[in-house]
């Protein structure tokens, strides 16, 4: 039996998932204000890129109020509460199209369950909370699992050929790949094939 998308993706993509978590954690971004801070300028750019998949109407027709799950603005807000700005990426920000936006919409909204761990650690290190620094972080209302679980269901109803599996897939593998190079460049670390 063919696997949901969701977990189509999720077992074609635990390596290279694996592997961004491990690069994250690696530039210690609840250490200091200051890394936290990068951190964010990173979030802003990738929640840039995928703020216009959240806003699509017609995935908003799939995926109930899915346009209010963006969190760029969120992003931006923090940025400001910590009276920072975004960074200039010198990189060409890819434009997700055709069936590859899922791939793309699936890492996004994925990252918000990670997200837990993440949130903790920067209310528990920087002191900052869902009204101030760390807002994009916050739990969904509903609570990170249950919203998952509704999210996933929604999402792998979504009618798809194989073709396009193949493409959601290539999205989702591209989404993580430019978060690890955005990452890089934001933390001025070396280029690297990882």
């Amino acid at each position: 039996m063919e696997l949901p998308l969701s977990l189509y993706l999720k077992e074609n993509c635990r390596t290279t998932h694996d592997s961004v978590d491990h690069l994250v954690m690696s530039v210690k971004p609840f250490d200091t204000i200051e890394n936290y801070t990068r951190f964010l300028q990173l979030q802003a750019v990738f929640h840039q890129i995928v703020d216009a998949i959240y806003k699509d109407q017609l995935l908003n027709q799939g995926i109930e109020d899915l346009a209010e799950l963006a969190r760029y603005e969120e992003v931006l807000k923090d940025l400001k509460d910590l009276q920072a700005n975004t960074k200039n990426i010198t990189q060409t920000l890819p434009i997700p199209q055709g069936k590859e936006v899922l791939g793309w919409l699936y890492c996004a909204e994925g990252s918000n369950i990670g997200a837990a761990f993440l949130y903790k650690a920067a209310q528990h290190k920087l002191g900052l909370t869902a009204e101030y620094g760390a807002r994009h972080l916050a739990p969904h209302a509903e609570g990170r699992a249950k919203h998952w679980k509704d999210f996933c269901d929604q999402f792998n109803q979504i009618d798809i050929t194989v073709e396009d599996r193949a493409a959601a897939l290539k999205g989702a593998l591209d989404a993580f790949a430019t978060y690890k190079a955005l990452l890089r460049e934001v933390f001025e670390l070396s280029p690297a094939t990882v």
